[in-house]
């Protein structure tokens, strides 16, 4: 169970054994919900999946750093991890730049580094794949726009067969993807995304529908049409989140129906 739950059944000062009646006393409500337990497969797809992420945390302040010592020299490179990967070895051999030759040095290191990180992180990428295309569940969750290895990887070692979940928006909601509700008096209000639940797969679907949104938006389907409806007044931020809301129960419905992605006629 989560600890958030057994919380409110602690009476008192709190200890081993109030700790203990509060769990036995939760566990009785009828409306409690529990957390599955994971496979050592999901598990160690998890830890895999929380070193890349580390890994792009570290790429991406190490770009920024390189950024800021060129900036500093009037060196200005265009916006993109590629673009700067492929113009950095340029800069650094060209010759009447104001850069001293320690600069040049450490900046030679810096893209070592760098190059470095984009080496384990496309080699994480690699397991990924690998593992996506023999495993049946990930192959399910690929037929969806927007979900690639990366993702489908992650929610199967997050959820497995979604079995916890018992409809798409519950899934949508433990992601933190839903409206958080104020309601007082019987007037409800619906106020900004909750952003509760896990933090990575939220980030790693709203980056995933944000690349599929031009692509979706242009198909003649039921979903392109919401979506085209949807950016006809609404920003295009907003638009995205909603994508990835939806997308997560779709992605709750192939894994519980266990079978593939199909497209809505409009």
């Amino acid at each position: 169970m989560s600890p958030e739950y057994v919380r409110p059944y602690v009476k008192a000062q709190k200890n081993d054994d109030r700790d203990s009646e509060a769990i036995a006393e939760a566990a009785t409500r009828p409306t409690m919900r529990f957390v599955e337990l994971k496979s050592e497969e999901q598990l160690d797809m998890q830890i895999l999946h929380r070193a890349r992420d580390r890994l792009v945390t570290e790429r991406t302040a190490l770009a920024n750093q390189i950024r800021a010592i060129l900036l500093e020299r009037g060196i200005t490179i265009p916006q993109g991890r590629q673009k700067l990967e492929s113009e950095l070895p340029k800069v650094l051999e060209a010759h009447g730049l104001m850069l001293s030759d320690r600069i040049r040095t450490l900046l030679q290191e810096l893209n070592e580094e760098l190059q470095t990180l984009t080496r384990r992180i496309t080699s994480f990428d690699k397991e990924f794949e690998t593992f996506s295309k023999s495993n049946d569940a990930c192959r399910r969750l690929s037929t969806i726009p927007g979900i690639g290895a990366l993702n489908a990887t992650a929610f199967v070692a997050a959820i497995d067969n979604a079995q916890t979940f018992g409809r798409g928006r519950d899934l949508a909601a433990w992601l933190g993807l839903v409206p958080r509700q104020m309601t007082t008096g019987g007037k409800p209000k619906l106020l900004g995304i909750s952003k509760r639940g896990n933090s990575y797969l939220r980030r790693m679907l709203i980056h995933g529908a944000r690349a599929a949104m031009p692509h979706i938006a242009r198909l003649d389907t039921a979903t392109g049409a919401w979506l085209r409806r949807l950016l006809a007044w609404a920003n295009p931020n907003v638009v995205v989140v909603a994508l990835a809301a939806k997308m997560a129960r779709v992605i709750w419905a192939v894994l519980q129906r266990r079978t593939t992605y199909q497209q809505a006629a409009p």
